[in-house]
């Protein structure tokens, strides 16, 4: 009778938490989700409303702020050169870190013990801006694409990552391809890499994000307006207000609802990396169990 009466004290008490769990989870799910329906709505709405405040709703539905913005061709220039970097520097920087991992991830690697801490060291300390200016300057990054990808080609971190990850691959499936004359290579890019999805989809969609957010290094480096990423064509719309990245629009409407304009900016820089998540979120979890246990 005792032990009934503990079950259902027990059961109860887990349904009162239960539903504290649930409800702290709705509560930061609309702290996340209500700003972008907030800008959402913002951006659909043809009324200024000047006296503020929060609404669900537009009132005079509209798509004008979004022609303005997509007829600017510099918001164009900015995707392209956005996805040049995002393409092509994802691309680079996983198979190259992936490529690393896979070496220090063996016990026969010459000197692998200084060379993972040779590149961890390189976590912690850096040379700084001004040397590092320097030395682009004397590759000629200085107003060149290649400033956005060779870089940051291999991160210490997500080769840390894909490493701990591979070393959790069984041994025997590489001997047995040695013993039907497979080298080093062949292993790594047909055994390795198919078996590493769920690591390299959870490194590739930091490094998609990573690419896609980044604007400081276009900031300091670029000088060629032509080049610029979308996010400092974002920015000096923002910051600086500045009309003529968007030539195409109309100046007596951005003077009524400028706000709505710039919601309209921010929107179409922010939905397109926000529909991969979709397609990597199955990879996601196990990527980062796997890959942040066994070292």
């Amino acid at each position: 009778m005792v032990a009934k009466k503990r079950v259902a004290y027990k059961s109860r008490w887990s349904q009162v938490f239960d539903g504290a769990n649930a409800a702290l989870m709705v509560f930061l799910c609309l702290a996340v989700l209500l700003p972008f329906w907030f800008l959402l709505v913002q951006s659909l709405d043809n009324v200024s409303r000047l006296s503020g405040g929060l609404y669900l709703w537009p009132q005079e539905f509209t798509l004008k702020y979004y022609r303005k913005v997509l007829s600017s061709k510099y918001i164009w220039l900015g995707y392209m050169n956005t996805l040049y970097r995002v393409g092509f520097g994802t691309l680079l920087s996983l198979f190259c870190t992936s490529m690393g991992a896979y070496a220090i991830s063996k016990k026969y690697f010459p000197h692998r013990t200084f060379w993972t801490f040779f590149m961890l060291f390189t976590m912690f300390f850096g040379g700084g801006l001004i040397p590092t200016f320097l030395w682009y300057r004397t590759l000629g990054f200085i107003d060149n694409r290649l400033v956005y990808i060779l870089p940051g080609m291999v991160g210490v971190y997500n080769l840390v990552m894909i490493r701990n990850f591979i070393s959790t691959i069984p041994g025997e499936m590489e001997e047995s391809a040695r013993l039907d004359g497979a080298n080093d290579f062949q292993i790594y890019l047909h055994i390795i890499l198919p078996m590493s999805k769920p690591i390299l989809a959870t490194v590739g969609l930091w490094l998609i994000v990573g690419n896609w957010n980044a604007w400081f290094d276009c900031l300091v480096y670029m000088r060629s307006g032509s080049k610029q990423v979308l996010q400092v064509v974002l920015r000096r719309i923002l910051n600086e207000g500045s009309n003529e990245m968007l030539e195409g629009a109309n100046v007596e409407d951005m003077a009524v609802s400028p706000e709505m304009l710039k919601a309209a900016t921010i929107f179409v820089s922010t939905i397109p990396v926000l529909l991969i998540y979709p397609f990597l979120q199955k990879y996601f979890v196990k990527g980062i169990y796997v890959g942040s246990l066994k070292g």
